[in-house]
């Protein structure tokens, strides 16, 4: 159990570094709309997307050749790792900035 704690504390840790440097889309309307500019890099689906959402998303991101993730937490936990005060369901992450997180999660 604390192995699988840390994995999420170090993605929570990705998200932040990514939030602080990189570029990003908080929300499913912006996230659909950076899937079809081609501009995603990596999607990131919190575990209470509903179905519908989900697989046109995860549909979205076949098309586009982008990775999809999905977050452990909630959209609430999800919305905390991103320093927002509300929850966010997906996100996109267009640019990495300081972070590994494309490249840690693309190889697992």
């Amino acid at each position: 159990a604390p192995q699988k704690s840390k994995g999420g504390e170090s993605i929570n840790s990705k998200i932040a570094l990514v939030v602080k440097s990189g570029k990003y889309n908080l929300g499913y309307k912006t996230t659909l709309k950076t899937l079809r500019s081609g501009k995603a890099k990596l999607i990131l689906l919190a575990s209470n997307t509903p179905p519908l959402r989900k697989s046109e998303i995860e549909y979205y991101a076949l098309l586009a050749k982008t990775h999809v993730e999905h977050y452990k937490g909630d959209n609430h936990v999800l919305g905390t790792a991103c320093g927002r005060l509300y929850p966010v369901g997906t996100m996109a992450i267009t640019d990495g900035g300081d972070s590994d997180i494309i490249r840690a999660l693309t190889q697992e």
